[in-house]
């Protein structure tokens, strides 16, 4: 301590002085009228510390100020991004049911256009691997699903059901090698039957001098008791023709996108 005292002794002498000038000064001020020789000194020599120290005063004061203003702005920026992403998860979430009224509504038409009583369904999971194209819904044999039951959407077949669990099902999809469906030609009503090839469809069994063309729209015959008549399954792709076969090799590009399947409906009655 008293090192510190002798090394700063000049410093605290000169602030003692200072100090003392200052309340003789100010009591002066307040017994006297008139400033003094000494007084006018007292000024001249104490005028830039003052100044210096009020400086000092105002700009802590103001970086305090504005320290207090920054902390307050950052917590308003923060409860305001807080909010918008509230707003922004809440957008998405009324978007997300608003396109899923949309497809619900057409599956809807679409079934009272069919006239047979059917069932709506959630895809909940699928395989698309090399052995085999299925999906998983979230309905079964608790809302009165059973094998075979053919599962369809506004833009035609999707497949039918082969196994049933008390609450999910397992569905086959049409692309799938061990899927058969009897079919036709819509314009021309040429018969064959429908295989599936992993991504697109197969048309077997049509003859050599049918008339098929690129574009045609192939849909289900109504055949074989599974598929109501007239479902869309696919468009023609491509058609060759051998010149000692009896049959035509035809490729279709099925008319359901299922890499963005999301809801079905499953046939769960016969038409009247």
């Amino acid at each position: 301590m008293r090192e510190l005292l002798r090394r700063y002794q000049f410093l605290l002498l000169v602030i003692v002085l200072v100090l003392a000038t200052m309340i003789l000064y100010s009591y002066n001020l307040r017994q006297k009228t008139t400033t003094t020789f000494f007084e006018r000194a007292v000024l001249t020599f104490t005028s830039p510390f003052l100044k210096n120290i009020d400086n000092g005063v105002n700009s802590v004061t103001g970086a305090w100020g504005n320290y207090l203003w920054l902390v307050d702005a950052q917590q308003q920026n923060q409860s305001l991004k807080q909010e918008n992403l509230e707003l922004h998860f809440e957008l998405q979430q009324a978007q997300e049911v608003l396109l899923q009224n949309g497809r619900l509504r057409k599956l809807l038409a679409f079934v009272d256009e069919l006239d047979r009583p059917a069932l709506p369904a959630q895809v909940i999971g699928e395989d698309a691997s090399n052995w085999a194209r299925t999906i998983l819904i979230d309905k079964g044999a608790q809302a009165g699903l059973v094998n075979g039951s053919p599962v369809v959407v506004a833009q035609g077949v999707v497949g039918r059901i082969i196994k049933v669990a008390p609450n999910s099902a397992r569905v086959l999809l049409v692309t799938d090698a061990s899927s058969a469906i009897a079919a036709l030609i819509q314009r021309t009503r040429t018969r064959g039957v429908v295989r599936g090839r992993g991504d697109d469809l197969s048309i077997e069994y049509a003859l050599r001098d049918a008339d098929i063309r690129i574009g045609d729209l192939l849909v289900t015959s109504g055949m074989g008791g599974v598929f109501p008549k007239g479902l869309a399954l696919g468009l023609i792709e491509t058609v060759e023709k051998d010149q000692f076969g009896l049959f035509q090799q035809i490729k279709a590009i099925p008319t359901v996108d299922f890499s963005h399947l999301e809801e079905v409906m499953v046939i769960v009655g016969e038409g009247d």
